[in-house]
């Protein structure tokens, strides 16, 4: 027996795919997950760390769900209707449902949630959530939504990836910061939090009382930390791990893995997020106050060449802060927008930086920094490597630092005790959601994390962004965005790589584990093995 093999098998769980009834009731079972890196806390309501929403997403839920082709479909909330204003929308909320304590859910626990929580500490909902004035509950299943503006980007934020509703009971009197749900959260989803033996998993079981009849499949999710890239590929492959989304599977072994029949791998499931890795300043600290550095390094580095050499042809070179999924409805734009992509991009950096008044010294070397690696895995660090190579031909000396996600957050986050970090954010589905949190000057929020870690503040394009909020126009709409592109572009707070382009890789016989756009994000409350 292998050493992950007996993880599982010392809490008494079994690897047996499908260990209760027959096929037709698509019962039973342990689905195995890995995840990279491990997760710092539990608390979607806090962060919006990839790996904290892979596992929370199955324990809470929101209002509403997302469907194909990013349509609405209903959780937690039965119905709803939107005035003609746009500025009330009235939930009529599911009864019967149960926290995983026991405890009813109503009415109360969406205000607190909504008003007390999110509003308040989510990275996204502070911006997201600023329109909802109040929520009044006229009954334990009746939320309605008092908005100060129309807004038609709500709506959607209100899953439960992205709004997670809490338990008023556990929370109210608490710092939500400090609340003891953080490492073991009590939601209403399909599966309840266990155990966490750090370093190794989550468990999650079976919610016995779950709304929604039959519902799961599965009798549990363990979710597996496994930091070894190729442990991860093997224990896929030998099937001690039946699903890994967001890389875990490294890239390079994919195309082989593809060609098993025993494994799928899919790109769906990511549309929701819209992600872009960049590279980003601390725009406060020399010399990257100066646009003209952060133009210069954003020439020299070869985006085609990352894609195809260290990220293995998974994705598309990006050309701002809106991804090019936004193309459809019209917000996205290259028009007017300056281009990095250029001949002689060395050459060209190195007199971007000898007129930024940054001279060689006798050594060559213009000035020392050091680069914060994003510590999601291999591939960050041999991003790492190379971005360390091309500013060294450029006369910059940089120092490589890898550090656990929780400390590389409040360095970033909290400090702004950086230089120059690597990072992916996701778009989201509209801009509100998540575009404009990086680049507002009220995103400057200490100790909330994924917002504006730049520090980086402009008035022309703070009020380009809230134009658009409340701009029910869609050309008029597009043409802020267009404006908004260009401008951060010429200012460069942020370089854009490239539009990430993701893996999931699977057990064949492992059905509906990616149910529409949120994939990994979604509940696995349809998910189950085929025998």
């Amino acid at each position: 027996m292998g050493r992950h093999s007996r993880i599982l098998a010392a809490i008494g769980l079994s690897l047996a795919l499908v260990t209760g009834p027959a096929l037709a009731q698509q019962s039973g079972g342990t689905l195995v997950q890995v995840t990279v890196p491990e997760p710092p806390n539990l608390a979607s309501y806090l962060s919006t760390s990839g790996p904290i929403g892979q596992v929370a997403a199955k324990v809470y839920e929101g209002l509403i769900d997302v469907g194909d082709g990013l349509t609405l479909k209903p959780s937690l909330a039965e119905s709803w209707t939107v005035s003609e204003d746009g500025k009330t929308i009235t939930f009529k909320l599911r009864e019967g449902v149960t926290w995983h304590d026991g405890k009813p859910f109503t009415s109360a626990d969406v205000q607190y949630g909504i008003m007390n929580v999110l509003r308040e500490v989510h990275p996204r909902g502070g911006a997201t959530l600023k329109v909802i004035e109040a929520v009044e509950t006229p009954d334990d299943y009746t939320a309605v939504f008092k908005l100060s503006e129309p807004a038609p980007y709500l709506m959607i934020s209100l899953n439960g990836y992205e709004s997670p509703i809490v338990a008023k009971h556990l929370f109210e009197g608490t710092d939500p910061r400090e609340n003891p749900t953080a490492n073991a959260p009590v939601g209403t989803g399909p599966f309840k939090f266990v155990e966490w033996q750090k370093g190794q998993f989550v468990r999650l079981d079976k919610n016995e009382n779950y709304w929604q009849e039959g519902k799961p499949y599965l009798d549990r999710v363990v979710v597996r930390f496994i930091a070894d890239a190729s442990t991860r590929t093997a224990a896929i492959e030998n099937g001690e791990v039946h699903f890994g989304a967001f890389g875990a599977i490294p890239n390079i072994d994919v195309p082989r893995l593809g060609e098993m029949p025993e494994i799928d791998v899919t790109t769906k499931g990511y549309e929701y997020v819209a992600p872009i890795m960049q590279l980003q300043f601390n725009v406060t600290k020399a010399p990257f106050d100066n646009p003209l550095v952060r133009k210069a390094i954003a020439t020299a580095l070869d985006r085609q060449f990352v894609i195809d050499n260290i990220w293995f042809g998974f994705g598309k070179p990006a050309t701002g802060p809106i991804h090019s999924a936004f193309e459809p409805s019209g917000i996205f734009t290259t028009d007017g927008v300056e281009s990095f992509e250029v001949d002689d991009r060395i050459a060209k950096a190195n007199a971007m930086l000898d007129e930024a008044g940054l001279p060689r010294d006798a050594d060559g070397i213009r000035f020392r920094m050091i680069h914060d690696l994003t510590p999601y895995g291999e591939e960050w660090r041999r991003f790492g490597e190379y971005v360390k190579q091309v500013l060294a031909e450029l006369g910059i000396a940089a120092e490589l630092r890898y550090e656990d996600v929780a400390t590389w957050l409040k360095r970033v986050y909290t400090d702004y005790d950086y230089e120059m970090s690597s990072n992916w954010l996701y778009g989201l589905p509209d801009p509100v959601l998540g575009v404009h949190r990086q680049y507002h000057s009220n995103q400057i929020r200490p100790g909330t994390v994924f917002v504006n870690g730049t520090k980086w503040s402009s008035p022309e394009t703070d009020a380009l962004m809230d134009a658009a909020s409340v701009e029910n126009d869609p050309k008029k709409r597009a043409e802020l965005y267009h404006d908004f592109q260009r401008q951060i572009v010429d200012a460069s707070p942020i370089i854009f790589m490239h539009e990430l382009e993701f893996t999931t890789v699977h057990s064949a016989n492992l059905k509906n584990a990616v149910m529409g756009p949120l994939g990994v994000y979604h509940s696995f409350a349809d998910a189950y093995f085929e025998q």
